[in-house]
């Protein structure tokens, strides 16, 4: 089994555990240059809220997309997002990821600033 197959094997246990309970979810994709958010509903049918590297208010204030700092401004971005939009409390789907570096900065700025997992 390589890396990438592994690492959808454990999104797709961890999705279906979040499904269940029905929370909305924090769901975060890394590729190497860029790192992206989105807080969808319960159901997976919409998508309340969006951040990214992409983003031009986040793109104009960071140097490079692809380090712990700009990941920390995106999870700053989408808690204050998910919280404009009446979300406080969501479940935190890494995505199969580590909870290590970008992703660990990410949910740590959204913590700080307003979401609760």
């Amino acid at each position: 089994m390589d890396k990438k197959s592994s690492r959808l094997r454990r999104a797709k246990k961890t999705r279906s555990r979040i499904k269940d309970s029905g929370r909305n979810r924090l769901s975060v994709f890394r590729s190497p240059r860029h790192i992206y958010a989105q807080v969808t509903s319960g159901d997976g049918s919409t998508v309340i809220a969006s951040a990214s590297t992409l983003v031009s208010d986040i793109k104009g204030s960071i140097k490079n997309a692809g380090n712990i700092d700009a990941a920390s401004v995106v999870g700053k971005a989408i808690a204050e997002r998910a919280v404009k939009a009446g979300v406080t409390s969501v479940a935190f789907d890494r995505s199969g990821y580590k909870y290590h570096g970008r992703v660990k900065a990410l949910a740590d700025a959204a913590r700080e600033n307003g979401l609760e997992f």
